[in-house]
């Protein structure tokens, strides 16, 4: 005897049907539905707050079934926000079945400074000078597109922060850029706020010396990544 487990997914729902089988005949043992939580978020997906400022969540709304299972949400990260330091921040929602089926969503909140008002924003390339250093070994590399555009006052998000190696150059494809948002302070210094390889599934795991020079609408930083330094100039 032995047992076969079915799942349909459609309409946010699950139907798991169990049957035994012998010899003889197949008989229908078991069958139920499990429905999944249907969440709605309520105001944007990406919310900019002023430093400073008190943040109120707009929150989440959901329904099971066509009946409203708000009050099951559990709502996690809001108490990780600091209003006081710039950067971006996750509140995550998620309501989960009494078959124990969880979904979730989720909103990012920019914590930024408006009184920063220069826009780095724009489509740059990488310029001579920029290099892959790896186990002593330098492979420099130019010539390949960048963008960069405006999340925030202060918060960009860039489309490769390792300047087009893997993605243009190696042509792995934009699956192994390193997406990710840099915070532009005041002195034009670059912090980088998040970095992420969707292919390999990982980050850097340092940054520094970043810069912005509006004069000359240069960007450069050092990233290191999986052992390796990437020197990049973006222009």
């Amino acid at each position: 005897m032995k047992k076969i487990l079915l799942y349909m997914f459609a309409l946010g729902m699950v139907m798991t049907s169990f049957t035994s089988c012998n010899d003889d005949n197949d008989e229908l043992t078991d069958s139920r539905i499990t429905y999944y939580a249907v969440m709605s978020l309520q105001g944007d997906a990406f919310t900019v707050s002023p430093i400073g400022n008190k943040y109120t969540d707009a929150g989440c709304k959901a329904t099971l079934n066509g009946e409203d299972y708000t009050s099951k949400i559990v709502t996690t990260g809001l108490s990780d926000i600091n209003i006081n330091k710039a950067g971006l921040y996750t509140v995550t929602y998620t309501a989960t079945n009494s078959d124990g089926y969880a979904s979730s969503t989720s909103r990012t909140v920019a914590v930024c400074d408006p009184t920063i008002t220069t826009n780095m924003a724009g489509t740059y390339t990488t310029q001579a000078g920029t290099y892959r250093l790896r186990a002593g070994k330098e492979v420099p590399y130019a010539g390949y597109t960048v963008k960069v555009t405006k999340a925030a006052p202060g918060i960009f998000a860039i489309s490769d922060i390792m300047g087009g190696y893997y993605d243009q150059r190696a042509g792995y494809g934009s699956t192994y850029a390193m997406v990710g948002y840099f915070q532009l302070l005041s002195d034009n210094s670059l912090v980088c706020l998040s970095g992420n390889v969707a292919g390999w599934g990982d980050s850097f795991s340092d940054f520094a010396d970043g810069k912005y020079d509006p004069a000359t609408g240069t960007i450069s930083y050092v990233v290191t990544y999986a052992s390796m330094k990437f020197f990049v100039t973006l222009k």
